[in-house]
């Protein structure tokens, strides 16, 4: 069976739904934020989950340097890997893109219907996925420039680089594919220049569809972890 890390950043950006849809293989969750050590490489495949620190804030989760080492080195060495939100940034920033912080259209939140580019429509992983792709957002920080090579897949009206492609087999997503209700709302509370109620209410509306959406990305991606076995 094959083995996928997760490398969990809090408490409060958990693997949630993914945990579910994740057939068929071993997962083991890293928690830097309790005191297990980020490996410097994995076999299988790697999923990078998100965070309120940002790609930078090595100062306030002194395991990031590691973090973008590890998907680094899993980009360059074809291992199949899936960074979201802030884990989206740190792959960016790790081949060599860039992340403005609170960036300057402000604060991405509710449920955002993300675009395929063209360049998606032959993708291993995103290819065939719903268009729109009903996608969670909660994000601020944004990746402004993606790393040389990488291929452009996804966009919204408010920010433009909402998933990508580096190498063969790493992909970023900016919005959350594996959230639940639950988890959403606690994220909305913690913003004060987000109205909870309403984002909330527009996932609750929407969930069976973000539901279906989120779980075959997440079965698509662990066929690829299986299938490098």
């Amino acid at each position: 069976m094959s083995t996928l890390v997760v490398v969990e950043h809090e408490p409060g950006c958990p693997l949630d739904r993914f945990g579910g849809w994740l057939d068929g293989l071993e997962i083991t969750v890293v928690r830097p934020h309790a005191g297990d050590p980020v490996p410097a490489g994995v076999d299988g495949g790697l999923l990078v989950l998100g965070g309120q620190m940002s790609a930078y804030d090595d100062r306030i989760a002194p395991w990031l340097p590691a973090t973008r080492r590890l998907l680094s080195s899993s980009a360059s060495a074809g291992v199949p890997t899936l960074g979201i939100c802030l884990g989206a940034q740190l792959l960016a920033v790790a081949c060599g893109g860039a992340v403005e912080v609170d960036a300057a259209p402000g604060r991405e939140s509710g449920v955002v219907d993300v675009h395929w580019r063209a360049e998606a429509a032959a993708d291993p992983l995103v290819g065939e996925l719903p268009e729109p792709f009903p996608g969670p957002s909660m994000h601020a920080d944004a990746v402004t420039r993606l790393p040389a090579g990488a291929t452009w897949l996804a966009e919204t009206v408010m920010y433009p680089h909402q998933a990508f492609r580096a190498g063969v087999a790493a992909w970023g997503v900016q919005f959350h594919p594996e959230v639940s209700v639950p988890t959403f709302r606690t994220w909305a509370e913690g913003h004060p220049e987000v109205d909870a109620e309403a984002v909330t209410a527009e996932l609750q509306a929407r969930d069976a569809e973000v539901a279906a959406a989120g779980e075959a990305m997440a079965r698509r991606f662990a066929a690829l972890v299986a299938g490098r076995a």
